[in-house]
């Protein structure tokens, strides 16, 4: 009978090959699918090393087998692997940043917040003129609403201003404020617990006597066991809320001239 030549050893073909008979005592060495080679060597096929194997160019392709890959979008993307597609940090919430800050995507999962034009902060908290500030908080609030009624701008210009603010519950209950209004003494009231030329912080306020309201009467300031007072009654209960023009220190009484 006619010799295979493929009995023996495969044929002499590689491991990852088919030996296929020919003519009588000869064969043929064919590497297997995902291998190429003579047939007598035969190497896997890694489909990444031509085109990324059909990944996305912001993919990783990797293999898996012979001639199998799968592919996976690089950090910063989305999509199948196929197809990846940039993912924007600032796309989604300002990217984390404040409303008044500009959300820049700089590389790969980073970005940068900036604080816009006349608000100052670190971009996830930017603060605008101690005006706008006024407003923007609950304890100060009622404060805003006094000044607008009556209009008065002063701190809305550029400043400095130092800000005794009587937390909103202490206006809205003191039964003076009515009889102010009605005597029409109440924007006197207001320009007292407002202080120009300074932006005053608590450690600085603890150092001095007395500052000069916009009303022009004097504050007396006293700081005892960790306690800062307005003329003997009135304590600073909140502080350092700064703005581009100024600070607002809350208090927990009204100042009367």
């Amino acid at each position: 009978s006619a010799i295979d030549a493929c009995e023996t050893s495969n044929g002499g073909c590689s491991a990852k090959a088919e030996c296929r008979r020919t003519t009588p005592g000869n064969r043929a060495c064919v590497c297997n699918a995902g291998y190429t080679g003579d047939g007598i060597v035969c190497i896997e096929i890694n489909p990444c090393l031509e085109n990324n194997g059909g990944c996305d160019r912001n993919a990783e392709c990797t293999q898996t087998g012979p001639n199998q890959a799968v592919c996976n979008c690089l950090k910063g993307y989305s999509g199948d692997g196929k197809r990846c597609t940039y993912i924007s940090l600032c796309s989604q919430n300002n990217g984390g940043c404040s409303e008044f800050a500009i959300c820049n995507d700089t590389e790969l999962t980073e970005r940068t917040c900036t604080c816009k034009d006349n608000y100052i902060g670190d971009g996830f908290k930017c603060r605008g003129n101690i005006f706008q500030e006024l407003l923007r908080d609950s304890n100060t609030s009622r404060f805003y609403f006094h000044l607008e009624a009556l209009s008065i701008r002063d701190i809305a210009s550029p400043g400095p201003f130092t800000l005794f603010v009587p937390r909103t519950d202490v206006l809205n209950s003191d039964p003076r404020v009515k009889n102010w209004i009605a005597r029409g003494v109440m924007a006197q009231v207001l320009r007292y617990h407002m202080v120009s030329c300074a932006s005053l912080m608590y450690n600085d306020l603890t150092t001095i006597n007395n500052v000069t309201s916009l009303h022009g009467d004097p504050i007396h300031i006293s700081y005892s066991q960790n306690s800062l007072v307005l003329n003997n009654k009135a304590e600073v209960i909140l502080s350092d809320a700064v703005g581009t023009n100024g600070v607002i220190h809350v208090i927990n009484q009204i100042l009367v001239p």
